[in-house]
């Protein structure tokens, strides 16, 4: 790049746009990490790629990285009132394993969704049943304070010994009720209150219990990230802290309290979170049931960076309504994006134009700026459908091309897109195209055991195929 970015972020504890300047020569970025009870939903996806272009932004601008990540193993309750089943726990009784094999299974999952999706993977991941020592750690820092008090299942944090608590999502204190946020545990102090340690249960031994200085049990939720953070990244406080925007007001929240207090400073320099996918107006979640995953893309033909594509249509902060179609919508922008390099690489009259020269600065500046706006890719991508809509214009009319210099610019903010723009089609072999027929007179003469077999048999050879308004579309499987 000619001259470094100015990247200027939405901080939620501050709720405005703010220059970022990291305090060291590395910036250190924590992430939250998947809670690996189950696969994750395309809901859960769009938070790590926000997080994953707001780290090559990073990376763009030229600033180091370090990234770190955990993952959720334990200690996730289903309640925010630190009530309830371990989800991880509850998990592997429905499916008659441990509660390590559901976490091992689930995690491997993700992993390979996160590939699929272009997602880096974090410098350290840590999962929190790696961290247990940690963790105990913390939560003996906050006793020695004064900050904790034990109940009859667990240790808790006092959080009206905290004079901030509630800052990062503006609570009023005062006015929480239990119940309106949480359920009702009259043990509780205050109804903000939550479990850094919660005990086993009497008489039944869990697939996850750890030895403590409170007794036998395992770790609070909230306790891990902060435990984890800190430890992994080498700092008290953080350059970067993301997440979604439902860990505002209770997770984020308690990791603020837990951290500050111990600590004595600020636990993140900038909160990052990214907004809601929505389906008819509902928020996609794993524990209602209504969620979609990157398989269930993959059945409709659609692929993985699809999907990207389609999430970069609307900016992180704003809530997104998911559909099929509007992913398919999105697939016909980046097969043009794609046509056109493809055209572009093949384009043999090349040499200097001073007007695409021109172009080019135009659509970089914009470009720049638009990731300088708070990573408004939108803005982004629509400067690269302009500067594409010039290059088609000039090669339909033969004029000279700076095609390496064009080609370099696309190349330039893939890395940040992540999209593969530069893929190649991939050509679909006569055998199949030729089952694909046979198939497709066999449903015309309704002869739906023949369509059937004949649809197996392309499987079988690593294609899918699936039947669309727009007619019968073939695609090579995922591996």
């Amino acid at each position: 790049m000619s001259t470094p970015l100015k990247l200027r972020f939405f901080n939620t504890l501050t709720r405005r746009k703010e220059l970022f300047l990291p305090v060291g020569k590395t910036v250190k970025l924590y992430t939250c990490g998947p809670t690996v009870y189950n696969y994750a939903h395309i809901g859960n996806l769009r938070t790590y790629i926000f997080e994953d272009v707001l780290r090559r932004a990073l990376e763009f601008a030229g600033y180091r990285v370090r990234h770190a990540m955990n993952i959720t193993d334990v200690g996730h309750l289903t309640s925010d009132a630190d009530e309830g089943e371990d989800k991880l726990q509850r998990q592997a009784e429905r499916e008659r394993k441990t509660a390590w094999d559901i976490a091992a299974f689930y995690a491997r999952a993700f992993e390979q969704d996160a590939k699929a999706l272009n997602i880096l993977p974090p410098h350290i991941v840590v999962r929190a049943t790696d961290a247990i020592p940690e963790q105990i750690s913390l939560i003996q820092k906050l006793e020695k304070k004064g900050l904790t008090y034990r109940t009859s299942d667990g240790v808790y944090y006092d959080t009206s010994r905290f004079k901030g608590y509630g800052k990062l999502a503006r609570l009023n204190v005062r006015g929480q009720k239990a119940g309106a946020r949480v359920e009702e545990n009259r043990e509780k102090r205050n109804p903000t209150d939550f479990a850094l340690w919660k005990f086993s249960p009497t008489g039944k031994k869990r697939d996850m219990e750890w030895e403590s200085p409170w007794g036998r049990g395992f770790p609070g939720w909230h306790v891990e990230c902060s435990a984890i953070s800190m430890s992994a990244l080498k700092t008290s406080t953080l350059d970067i802290h993301t997440g979604g925007i439902d860990h505002i007001p209770v997770h984020h929240t308690n990791e603020i309290a837990q951290s500050e207090a111990a600590t004595g400073k600020p636990f993140a320099r900038m909160w990052m979170h990214g907004a809601f996918l929505v389906l008819r107006d509902a928020k996609m979640a794993k524990s209602a049931g209504n969620f979609v995953t990157l398989e269930s893309l993959k059945a409709e033909g659609l692929d993985p960076l699809d999907y990207r594509f389609f999430l970069f249509q609307t900016h992180y902060r704003q809530t997104l309504t998911f559909s099929f179609d509007a992913v398919r919508s999105a697939r016909v922008g980046l097969v043009k994006l794609r046509e056109t390099i493809h055209r572009l690489e093949h384009y043999t009259q090349h040499g200097e134009n001073a007007t695409l020269e021109r172009s080019m600065s135009k659509v970089q500046g914009q470009a720049h700026q638009a990731i300088e706006d708070d990573l408004n890719i939108p803005k982004l991508i629509a400067a690269l459908f302009a500067f594409a809509t010039i290059l088609n214009s000039a090669m339909d009319q033969e004029r000279n091309i700076p095609r390496a210099a064009a080609l370099a610019l696309f190349h330039e903010y893939d890395k940040l897109l992540a999209v593969d723009l530069f893929r190649k089609k991939i050509a679909i072999p006569a055998e199949i195209q030729e089952l694909a027929e046979q198939r497709q007179n066999a449903r015309k003469k309704r002869n739906f055991a023949e369509a059937d077999h004949l649809r197996n048999e392309i499987h079988a050879h690593g294609w899918l195929v699936k039947d669309t308004p727009e007619g019968t579309k073939i695609h090579r499987k995922e591996s």
